[in-house]
């Protein structure tokens, strides 16, 4: 047997995968993940060595427990928080329903469930004071809220500090005085709290800088829980923007981890932006770093400085790997596949269908691609800068405001359709809505002179490449060859920096299926299989 440690390649969760919250049961690892405005809510990701993951489940399944419907892009699910305690495990999650300008709508809840997969209880709400909530359960029993505190006023400081209040579960709300027990450094923006007890000290640890590339962890403790919080000497547990040649950079928004053999590790989030252009397609993911506690009682990078590392050493425990997603879907289950998620409602049989015609994902076309309410798309992340991914979908439109095909999406003004839909003259058609980038207005261009004619029935392959910085769209009817339609679309238009901005944009680049039908018929389209492989 090999004596060379096993290394950790980061990310760990790659594609859209921020502001992880890590929890230890046993000898089971568990990530918690943003979701934002995609259904159902909270990814939890598996691991038994910290090296390898599956994903596991999304407890907000619910209407009673998420409602997005109406809540914009980069909006919903921010930041939960998973510990467990009195033998249940508890996630803490945020629904923001309006983050632009100075007014933020966050509603904080708490769920519970005994085991990881369910079943979890309906919400319980908290406070709408400020978003990012965690709890922290001390050793006396009693159980602390924390949350970033928001602050509209014009000339304030809109990050006002981390609320303290307790958490009483017999009566299933916060009840006594609420404490600003920290406001942050010098760099600001200060959120994303998890409070920790350790030999005596209680530990916090917060984001600031922004999500973008000024992000930190930022590191405080006192003796008492209310404060006051004294400084890290470093301020800072690990940042990536003193380190613009490092390949992750965005490094913050972390959590804490002690293994079973004592060892300690901080998962955070990440990006991986294109050298010498600042955009990352696959959004903010999570990365882990190996620390360790000095003498001074403080917590560092085992690697030394506050540079993330691409690789860091495994722990001591023995490596448990899982098998391999699939790489295409046939739809021959009645359940969607655990890689694909929607948009916003908690009413999926509104959109699809894998029991109408089995063997094949049924989408009933909804409002318009990139609506805030009911959108009949089904996609999964991108997780590479690289990858194909292909459908066959049989479709017979009657009317020009009917569409479903295949479609690169990052966001209401950032995606790329390639889309069967029908020309008055022509018939049934091949065509591409495309909106690269234009916020606010969300217009299309026209990359196509003509559309494309099609056979008047049959089912129509699909695929779409992407390589590097170029996106590509090919397509055949049955006995017919690939051909190429369409430009070679620029691939950074789905990142988190395109269209608004580097600090206004959230998630991360999906590909999936798609089907509109603004008349209001509810046209169907059916899709026979999905593929998606990466190809760096």
């Amino acid at each position: 047997m090999s004596n060379v440690p096993q290394m950790i390649f980061n990310p760990i969760l790659p594609g859209f995968n921020p502001d992880p919250s890590i929890c230890r049961v046993g000898d089971d690892y568990f990530v918690a993940t943003s979701t934002f405005e995609w259904f159902p809510g909270v990814q939890i990701h598996h691991s038994r060595d910290l090296k390898h993951w599956r994903l596991l489940t999304r407890p907000l399944t619910r209407p009673e427990q998420l409602d997005m419907r109406g809540n914009e892009d980069s909006c919903g699910v921010w930041a939960p928080c998973l510990t467990y305690a009195d033998g249940l495990f508890w996630l803490v999650y945020t629904d923001v329903k309006r983050k632009d300008g100075s007014f933020k709508d966050a509603h904080n809840y708490i769920v519970t469930a005994p085991d990881i997969q369910g079943p979890w209880s309906d919400p319980v709400y908290t406070n709408s004071s400020g978003f990012d909530p965690s709890l922290f359960h001390d050793d006396d029993g009693r159980k602390w809220h924390l949350n970033m505190i928001w602050d509209h006023r014009v000339g304030h400081n809109s990050f006002a500090g981390i609320a303290l209040q307790e958490y009483d579960p017999e009566v299933r709300k916060l009840v006594g005085p609420i404490r600003n027990v920290f406001t942050g450094t010098e760099l600001g923006l200060t959120e994303g709290p998890h409070l920790y007890k350790r030999e005596g000290w209680y530990y916090l640890l917060t984001a600031e800088g922004g999500t973008a590339y000024d992000h930190a962890v930022t590191l405080a403790r006192s003796r008492r829980l209310g404060g006051p919080y004294e400084l890290h000497p470093d301020a800072h547990v690990v940042t990536s923007r003193f380190a613009p040649d490092n390949p992750i950079q965005r490094a913050g928004h972390g959590d804490l981890v002690e293994t079973q053999t004592g060892e300690t590790y901080l998962v955070h989030l990440m990006g991986r932006p294109r050298l010498g252009q600042n955009r990352c397609q696959m959004g903010r993911e999570t990365s882990i770093q190996k620390c360790r506690w000095g003498e001074d009682g403080w917590l560092r990078l085992e690697s030394g400085g506050l540079e993330p590392q691409a690789q860091v050493k495994a722990p001591d425990l023995p490596v448990h790997v899982f098998p391999e997603e699939p790489s295409r879907h046939d739809f021959d289950e009645p359940d969607l596949p655990d890689v694909f998620q929607w948009l916003r409602t908690p009413y999926p049989e509104r959109l699809f269908s894998l029991t109408d015609r089995p063997g094949h994902l049924r989408l009933f076309g909804r409002e318009s691609v990139g609506s805030y309410f009911e959108q009949a798309l089904v996609a999964r992340r991108q997780t590479e800068y690289s990858y194909e991914a292909e459908t066959l979908v049989d479709f017979e439109p009657q009317t020009p405001q009917q569409t479903a095909g295949l479609i690169a999406y990052y966001g209401r003004y950032q995606f790329f359709y390639l889309a069967i839909t029908f020309d008055e003259v022509l018939g049934r058609v091949l065509t591409i809505f495309a909106c690269p980038g234009d916020y606010p207005g969300g217009g299309l261009i026209a990359p196509l002179d003509e559309p494309v004619n099609l056979p008047a029935a049959g089912s129509i392959a699909m695929k779409v490449s992407v390589r590097e910085m170029a996106l590509c769209f090919e397509f055949k009817a049955e006995g017919q060859d690939w051909q190429r339609i369409g430009p070679a679309f620029d691939a950074t238009i789905l990142a988190d920096e395109s269209g608004r901005g580097a600090h206004s944009n959230f998630t991360g680049a999906f590909v999936g299926m798609h089907a509109m039908d603004t008349s209001g018929q509810a046209k169907h389209a059916d899709f026979d299989w999905f593929s998606y492989r990466n190809t760096k």
